[in-house]
């Protein structure tokens, strides 16, 4: 590789990587602020808070990988117009597509690394995500239940216990059971266990009293237990989810719409993500390419590329939406994933060609020489 591609390849990268983090960054906090209550009402490790938000993360590189290229791209180039340097490559008898190599590089590189991402990456850190949420939602020693405090539940029922043992173990419980309106039910007991079965959460209590007092006629009662077991009832618990579109990889989402019990409309729709997992790393190379493209073949100006750089954004812009619209589409019309396919190679073909028959600028000066003569 040429000393003049090294040299413009670490600026795109140096740019990219600047534009890339900072998107992220920006978006991980935006996505936290999902999890914030877990962290501040039901006492979510912040550990497992920083690996779920995380987990999030290869989903929305792949999303913003293509944009903070192609705004890298157009930046480097800018530059190397402002500074006079493209002129001077130019004028030496550079090509326009040589000059491009460093940006098509760079595209290349990152659509095949997208490729790992969206086939690989993501799916296993959607599948580790939903079993993290779902272990999370369903702890109920750590989540739910909070060392020195009262926590209720919808069903009228409110608990309390004073510390957690290393082991699990619950220590100082009282149970105020208030599901039955016309009676109120205390619970006291040392210590136990909280244990989760089909019907739902329960706590197995050691060495208590049972208190019950019915509030019709004022009767109370009281007894003493070395077992109990306290059933919390419909307590919302969440369901483990259903695999997602996201955590197939594409031979499963092909499979999954070839199946004989799958509907038409679900077919369709796994059919358009696997075609979309095909084409989303291609668009790395194809925004590089718009971002470089038309300041390599406009013509100087000194008051600045202002109509190019705007053109270009406008083209990417068009792409961009093109793509979402068409894979949308996609998902009712089988004929639509043609369309996904042209959105993506047209414009290589267009920037392509527009790159290869640039004029080089001294072979222009000896063709205007030679008709002079």
């Amino acid at each position: 590789m040429k000393k003049l591609d090294v040299y413009i390849i670490k600026q795109i990268v140096t740019g990219f990587l600047l534009v890339a983090l900072s998107l992220m960054a920006m978006l991980w906090l935006t996505q936290s602020l999902r999890f914030v209550e877990m962290v501040t009402d039901k006492g979510l490790p912040v550990y497992l808070f920083v690996e779920m938000t995380s987990l999030l993360m290869p989903r929305v590189f792949s999303i913003l990988s293509p944009i903070a290229l192609f705004v890298a791209v157009m930046f480097v180039y800018n530059r190397l117009i402002t500074d006079s340097e493209l002129v001077v490559m130019k004028a030496v008898g550079i090509s326009s597509v040589v000059i491009a190599r460093a940006a098509i590089v760079v595209g290349m590189v990152l659509a095949l690394f997208n490729v790992f991402v969206l086939n690989i990456g993501i799916p296993t850190a959607e599948a580790k995500f939903r079993d993290l949420e779902y272990e999370v939602k369903n702890s109920f020693s750590k989540m739910m239940l909070r060392e020195g405090a009262f926590t209720s539940f919808k069903n009228n029922m409110t608990i309390f216990i004073d510390k957690f043992l290393d082991d699990g173990t619950a220590v100082g419980i009282l149970v105020n059971d208030g599901k039955n309106p016309q009676e109120k039910v205390v619970t006291v007991a040392e210590r136990g266990t909280l244990e989760y079965t089909g019907e739902g959460p329960k706590i197995l209590l050691k060495k208590g009293t049972r208190q019950v007092m019915n509030k019709k006629s004022g009767q109370f009662s009281s007894m003493t237990f070395d077992d109990y077991v306290v059933d919390f009832g419909d307590v919302s618990v969440a369901r483990k989810k259903a695999k997602s579109v996201r955590e197939r990889s594409i031979a499963e989402l092909f499979a999954e719409a070839d199946k004989p019990g799958v509907s038409e409309k679900d077919a369709l729709s796994f059919k358009a993500e696997a075609h979309r997992r095909l084409l989303a790393p291609w668009f790395n190379l194809v925004f590089a390419l718009l971002a470089c493209t038309g300041l390599l073949i406009a013509n100087f100006n000194r008051r600045g590329q202002g109509k190019v750089i705007t053109i270009s954004i406008l083209a990417m812009v068009l792409v961009q939406s093109l793509d979402m619209a068409f894979a949308n589409m996609a998902r009712e019309h089988a004929w639509m994933v043609f369309l996904m396919y042209a959105n993506c190679v047209l414009p290589l073909i267009i920037t392509g060609g527009l790159l290869w028959t640039s004029p080089v600028l001294h072979r222009k000066r000896r063709k205007e020489a030679g008709y002079e003569a």
